[in-house]
């Protein structure tokens, strides 16, 4: 009964996993043209994960992005729970939900769900301004887009807008770590073109660019 067990949760795990990583991988290169909506009917889900027990997302900031900061005057910051440590930014996932679908059944999309990160943010701040972006939702459709709320000096600008675009054609295999986890390493974080724009008004710039690499996440799913 042991052994039926543990095999249990070890499947569940992996498709756990495996969910997660078609969700990211959802934006960018040929798994965004195979997860477009379809009119075939639902089949039954490979998985189900009705609530997210917890887990991060980590994300290492592209000196790229650090640099075009330092020029123009913006530092950044985390808010609420969120950490700031040797260039990564992480925040931590406190819910959500994944469903796997099999993906040759030709359903569309194959992945869906969400995971939240109610509670953190990151901040830019110059001179007098300071934007907060919070509440990040990780929505892995096509395309795939992290969501948020945008406040400027502590008044809300805009509530659930598209910050980041998702790019998982450089995700990389997935790993279980030692606690049971799903560890997603690879998934690009770009800048989205609504994202862009109200920085470069709220900044008075134009130097914020749709597109521009933030840095490369790793997320860490719990399963258990």
């Amino acid at each position: 009964m042991r052994t039926t067990t543990a095999l249990a949760r070890t499947s569940l795990a992996a498709a756990i996993a495996v969910s997660a990583a078609f969700g990211l991988s959802a934006c960018g290169g040929s798994a965004s043209a195979d997860t477009g909506t379809s009119s075939v009917s639902a089949p039954a889900a490979t998985a189900t994960v009705a609530a997210v027990p917890g887990g991060s997302s980590a994300v290492a900031l592209d000196p790229g992005f650090t640099a075009a900061l330092g020029q123009l005057g913006l530092t950044p910051g985390t808010v609420g729970t969120a950490t700031l440590a040797d260039g990564s930014v992480s925040f931590p996932i406190t819910g959500g939900t994944v469903t796997l679908y099999d993906k040759d059944s030709g359903y569309r999309p194959f992945v869906q769900g969400v995971l939240f990160h109610e509670g953190s943010g990151l901040s830019l701040t110059a001179g007098g301004t300071t934007v907060e972006l919070t509440d990040f939702t990780i929505d892995p459709g096509d395309p795939a887009r992290l969501f948020g709320n945008v406040s400027v000096n502590g008044e809300l600008a805009a509530a659930s807008a598209p910050l980041f675009d998702l790019d998982g054609s450089t995700l990389q295999p997935i790993t279980m770590n030692a606690d049971g986890a799903a560890v997603l390493t690879g998934t690009r974080v770009l800048m989205s073109a609504e994202a862009a724009d109200l920085l470069n008004k709220t900044f008075s710039t134009s130097a914020v660019t749709k597109g521009l690499v933030v840095g490369v996440a790793t997320l860490t799913v719990e399963t258990k």
